[in-house]
């Protein structure tokens, strides 16, 4: 989390699942994005073989679903999000919902969590607009 921006810090949480971050302020900085979930819309039939679930929002809804749903291990760990196997590439305006975190208990009150509007693809109950 401390290293160069648009990298992707992976990490066990518990020991019992990967989970994913975006690095997103200067290295030495300590600020990433969780990936709490994602829309699945590539790649999808080798999701459904990885996660072996038939519902397609359950299939990337939370940290440890989406990072295995996408076959990110901790030899993902600081890997540079704009080259191979990633690709980063600019998308179109979106209209974000913003809340308060889920599963913390210092700052909760603080607007740290992120939700495309309209999104059904999300972990937790979303954000109120």
């Amino acid at each position: 989390m401390f290293g160069p921006p648009a990298r992707l810090y992976v990490y066990r949480s518990y020991g019992v699942h990967w989970c994913a971050n975006i690095v997103c302020s200067d290295e030495g900085i300590g600020a990433a994005v969780l990936l709490r979930a994602l829309e699945p819309s590539h790649g999808v039939e080798l999701m459904y073989e990885r996660r072996k679930v038939d519902d397609p929002k359950l299939l990337c809804a939370g940290p440890g679903r989406l990072t295995q749903a996408l076959g990110l291990t901790g030899a993902h760990d600081g890997l540079p999000l704009d080259r191979p196997p990633f690709a980063l590439t600019a998308g179109s305006p979106v209209d974000v919902l913003v809340g308060t975190r889920v599963g913390i208990t210092q700052g909760v009150d603080r607007p740290w969590r992120f939700s495309l509007s309209g999104s059904s693809y999300v972990s937790r109950p979303r954000p109120r607009a």
